[in-house]
């Protein structure tokens, strides 16, 4: 007898995990072909004590780019949401009469994620501004803030030219991004860069094809040839007119050449000379600094990190918090050394956080081996809703159906509008984490996470919670 109670107590409570789900979450993982043991869910009131849906929430999982929100946190609470990137020019040399710097030009970068032409250009006309439009010397790179083994010199995947698998750097350009715009014309298929260098040469051997946009980009490849200055690109393949305008961001260049090019072009288009070379050189000790410029500050640039799950800016956002709270030069080991300390201090309801599953590889997501449990991802969505830097938090997350990444998901529904959540994907890893508010004004942290072959067909299960959370009374 007693051991058919025990038997029974195991059955009934294994239908009661089973239960724990709403239906219809557990109708499209069914559906999806994905067991409920692969998927972590959590859902808490922002102002209740205990979670009103938990499921598997103590599991280590991949939280892909949901990662994000703790980079992203720990920044806004660490170094402020006022903070600001300075990037810093000095001379090593005599400016004559002419203006004509007799010397070395040198760039020294401290990790600004947001660096883009357009502050490069505002940094060169400042330049010129102070007297400078001539160089004689060299045009030196200080990377010197972060180590020179970041990123580990390898690539998440065999795209090893896609953007996202850029590596960080102390001066970075643009993300040393460039974006190819794709658009069909009468006369073909149209291909141009939206920043263009002339050290890129495009050959569009593309055609015009007939029928619906679908999986564009899997009609076309690519082939990038590197050269001894500069680089060709070769797109083959078809596109439809239906498609409109479409973009491929690629890395064609390193974070060095990217920003030589993009100098030399600059400086050029304000009537500059230059008559050196490029190298990279921590800055002279004899140098003489010029000008200092500052970025926006983190509050607003966390925006184009989540909203848009940004990677590199993530990776960079890590490396400064190790440089700003460890020491110099910044790695990506000291970056996991500040996050983990960051979380060990944070508590809940006068209780303090473990955080022992958290691993941190680059702050971003894309990696395999990053990990953090449901259950404290929501406990430390819940602090930080109750914290002072909410306000920017929350305002760089998506809204959902209106913009970032999930600006095409749930249009139809009630919830449109009425959620701010940052997503994550990678093969085999799909999670959707942030603030849901209920039909009745009240907010709801939501957390799902799915670790499996088939997570990639998630998206249902993860609106059906959506949607069960807005429905809370």
């Amino acid at each position: 007898m007693k051991k058919f109670l025990t038997t029974l107590f195991f059955v009934l409570f294994s239908l009661n995990v089973s239960a724990e789900l709403p239906a219809t979450v557990s109708a499209a993982l069914k559906s999806a072909g994905i067991p409920q043991q692969n998927v972590a869910v959590y859902v808490q009131a922002v102002e209740g004590k205990t979670p009103i849906l938990s499921h598997n929430t103590d599991k280590s999982m991949n939280p892909a780019s949901v990662m994000k929100l703790v980079t992203t946190n720990a920044a806004l609470d660490l170094l402020t949401p006022n903070y600001r990137w300075k990037t810093e020019i000095y001379r090593d040399g005599e400016v004559s009469s002419n203006g004509v710097l007799q010397g070395d030009l040198i760039i020294k970068g401290y990790g600004d994620p947001s660096f883009k032409a357009q502050e490069f250009w505002r940094l060169l006309m400042s330049l010129q501004q102070y007297g400078i439009k001539g160089i004689t010397g060299d045009f030196i790179i200080d990377k010197s803030y972060f180590a020179k083994n970041v990123g580990n010199r390898k690539t998440f995947d065999s795209e090893t030219w896609r953007a996202y698998n850029a590596e960080p750097s102390a001066f970075l350009v643009n993300g040393r991004n460039t974006s190819f715009k794709f658009l069909a014309t009468d006369a073909g298929v149209n291909v141009s860069q939206e920043f263009e260098l002339s050290e890129i040469q495009i050959i569009n051997k593309m055609k015009l094809s007939q029928g619906a946009c679908g999986e564009w980009r899997s009609r076309f490849n690519y082939v990038v040839t590197p050269k001894n200055n500069g680089a060709t690109v070769t797109f083959t393949g078809t596109y439809s007119p239906e498609c409109g305008e479409r973009y491929l961001e690629l890395s064609v260049f390193d974070d060095e050449k990217y920003a030589f090019y993009t100098f030399k072009k600059i400086w050029n288009q304000l009537g500059g000379t230059f008559k050196g070379k490029f190298k990279v050189a921590e800055t002279p000790i004899n140098a003489v600094k010029v000008l200092e410029q500052t970025s926006d500050p983190l509050g607003y640039v966390i925006r184009d990190i989540n909203k848009w799950s940004n990677n590199l800016m993530a990776r960079q956002l890590l490396l400064t918090m190790a440089a700003e709270n460890v020491s110099l030069p910044a790695t990506e080991v000291k970056g996991e050394q500040v996050l983990k300390a960051w979380a060990a201090n944070k508590a809940l309801n006068g209780k303090t956080f473990k955080f022992n599953e958290l691993v941190v590889e680059n702050g971003s997501g894309l990696s395999r081996i990053e990990r953090i449990s449901a259950e404290h991802l929501g406990q430390m969505l819940v602090s930080a809703y109750a914290s002072p830097v909410m306000p920017e938090l929350m305002a760089s997350l998506p809204i959902l159906a209106q913009d970032g990444t999930i600006k095409k998901r749930l249009n139809e529904s009630q919830t449109n509008g009425r959620a701010h959540l940052k997503t994550g994907s990678l093969d085999g890893v799909s999670a959707i984490a942030g603030y849901v508010l209920d039909a009745n004004n009240h907010r709801h942290v939501l957390v799902m996470m799915v670790n499996h072959a088939n997570a990639g067909a998630s998206k249902n299960a993860q609106d059906a919670l959506i949607e069960w959370a807005h429905q809370q009374p």
